[in-house]
């Protein structure tokens, strides 16, 4: 969440940059929590002299006994009595203003990077780079990958939708060791990148969404267990991230950089069609996901060092992409920036998502508590940021479409090593 500093002493950048997101209340907002911060400072001080006023009255009141002098013992007794009771309504009130305070700022978006193109939707997204010389002519035999899937037995819609409910289709065959086999490829070349791979929970608890701000943004997209209140996991980025949540870093343990494959759990909803037809839109999916925890004069740098990683696993597999700066209004609650990589499938004639590449700078880490003694012992919060490598849905829809060759299916040469075939046939 945005700092109350950051806010007063950046208003007006604040305010335009929240303009930019389509927030057209913000100023209003951000007085709000200047004004609820000021009161609570002006009841923080109330508290504290009167915490004072009490301590100076007990030691006196054990004087005044000593002395013989019972009757003003008394009267400063009935003082600290009523002192007391003063602090607990102050005390109450205080709590009172500060989880409003908490509330309005958990609603406030993060403020877009000056680079971030104005705009509504994704038709407003910038494309910064694309990469189509390699898009594959199919002729007029082309199949999407829902027909790939059924002809070649690799991938059961139905039979997802028998036991689980749709979007949680059942992998089998060469299809469950495709996505094994990206999988470890995936992680293999993020750990030769230099990260760390951890194997995290897929459920969290509720400190966990708050602190990288899927709560209460993204409640409703979110499977709750109400009975444990545990969350399905969104992404990897959610427990891998709030690992330091609490925690104050040394300098020269940055950057932090993991790596984790999880299934992940959202709960999107979606009209029937082509967009959201077979791998397009899942309710479970598998992702790896890259982290990293950096000093905030590094993150941009570490930004473009994500990208680039991001860029080389999708060139590695041989597919035709692009790279596009989210404008404001597309840009996600919690990030700063973000760098969308799109794969474009033969079959369907369109570009999919696969991957997002964000920073957040300060914004988790206020929420998280997380922070770095930088050389100087000054402790300061830290950046984090993270990017999907890769999701493998679209992927593996793209792969499949843009390498269909009639009675079989050619794969990316790189996969080669994990999977222990070179194409897909019927079996």
């Amino acid at each position: 969440m945005l700092q109350v500093a950051t806010i007063e002493k950046e208003f007006d950048r604040c305010v335009k940059g929240l303009n930019k997101r389509g927030l057209d209340n913000a100023e209003s907002l951000l007085k709000n929590i200047l004004e609820l911060d000021e009161n609570r400072k002006k009841l923080q001080g109330q508290l504290d002299e009167i915490l004072h006023e009490s301590n100076k009255l007990a030691k006196e009141i054990g004087q005044l006994f000593q002395q013989g002098k019972k009757e003003e013992a008394e009267a400063a007794k009935a003082k600290t009595t009523e002192l007391k009771q003063n602090s607990k309504t102050l005390g109450e009130e205080l709590s009172a203003t500060e989880a409003e305070l908490k509330k309005e700022l958990y609603n406030i978006p993060n403020i877009p990077h000056e680079s971030v193109p104005p705009g509504k939707s994704d038709e407003d997204n910038e494309i910064i780079k694309i990469q189509d010389e390699n898009i594959p002519d199919l002729g007029d035999n082309k199949k999407p990958h829902w027909e790939l899937i059924e002809e070649f037995d690799i991938i059961d819609f139905e039979l997802g939708n028998k036991v689980s409910g749709a979007g949680f289709p059942f992998y089998k065959k060469q299809g469950a060791r495709l996505v094994r086999g990206m999988v470890n490829y995936f992680l293999d070349k993020a750990t030769k990148a230099g990260y760390e791979e951890v194997q995290p929970p897929v459920v969290i608890n509720e400190a966990s969404g708050y602190g990288t701000g899927q709560l209460p943004d993204k409640e409703g997209q979110m499977y709750h267990m109400e009975a444990n209140d545990l969350y399905l996991i969104p992404t990897a980025e959610v427990p891998i991230t709030n690992m330091y949540r609490d925690v104050i870093l040394k300098a020269d343990q940055l950057p932090i950089k993991h790596s984790g494959h999880t299934p992940c759990f959202r709960r999107e909803a979606g009209s029937w069609g082509s967009h959201v037809r077979g791998l397009n839109r899942l309710h479970q999916f598998d992702k790896v996901e890259i982290v990293q925890v950096t000093d905030p004069t590094k993150s941009y740098e570490v930004l473009d060092q994500m990208v680039a990683h991001v860029e080389d696993l999708i060139k590695s597999l041989g597919l035709p992409y692009r790279i596009l700066r989210l404008c404001a209004g597309d840009l996600g609650f919690t990030s700063v920036i973000t760098y969308d990589f799109e794969v474009y499938s033969a079959a369907q004639e369109k570009w999919l998502e696969v991957s997002s590449v964000s920073n957040f700078e300060t914004y988790q880490a206020n929420r998280l508590k997380l922070r770095v003694k930088n050389s100087e012992g000054k402790k300061v919060l830290a950046h984090t940021l993270n990017g999907s490598a890769l999701a493998l849905p679209r992927i593996i829809a793209a792969v499949l479409e843009n390498n269909q060759a009639g009675d079989h299916i050619k794969l990316p040469e790189v996969l080669h090593p994990y999977l222990g075939f070179k194409e897909i046939r019927k079996s």
